[in-house]
């Protein structure tokens, strides 16, 4: 089992895309790369904890690579906005991959730059890639959120504007 760490906007959205393959063991939402032990949900969304939202991952390498899940990472987000992502703004919305080892390091910074080369984006491509730090679990009210609160997370995510830009990029 190997762990990746992934921050891209609302982790509400970042769950399912990743919860559903066959190698994945275990999808967390949860907090990393601020500078207060244990964080709430309220630190980290007003803004000032220096926390991102994340999810965590734990997967079966004999199953599922390091490499597929960087490819569906970039399906989910908007890697070229700094300031946060779709509806939600500010630093702890930011996009991030943090890395557990150097293999990870390299393979997200070569995806980094094979799509900045592809050309599918105008502008540059802004996603951090940094070593892992603390990863704090979110409250149980957010894990599984697509799964608990369906019709609240469709609403939010049709709200959100991912949907479409998604589409608008990959499809």
């Amino acid at each position: 089992m190997e762990k990746a760490t992934f921050a891209g906007g609302c982790f509400w959205c970042m769950v399912k895309p990743f919860d559903q393959w066959d190698g994945i063991e275990k999808v967390t939402s949860g907090y990393m790369g601020g500078h207060i032990e244990n964080p709430t949900y309220e630190d980290v969304k007003r803004g000032d904890s220096g926390h991102v939202e994340v999810v965590e991952i734990i997967f079966d390498t004999e199953k599922f690579s390091y490499e597929q899940l960087l490819e569906i990472y970039w399906m989910q987000i908007d890697p070229t906005d700094a300031g946060g992502q779709f509806q939600d703004r500010g630093e702890s919305y930011k996009t991030v991959i943090y890395t557990h080892s150097e293999a990870q390091a390299t393979q997200a910074q070569q995806s980094k730059e094979n799509l900045a080369a592809s050309g599918r984006f105008k502008k540059p491509i802004v996603t951090d890639i940094t070593a892992a730090q603390t990863f704090w679990p979110a409250e149980d009210y957010h894990q599984d959120y697509y799964k608990k609160e369906e019709a609240h997370y469709k609403e939010d995510r049709a709200q959100s504007g991912r949907d479409e830009f998604i589409t608008g990029h990959w499809e």
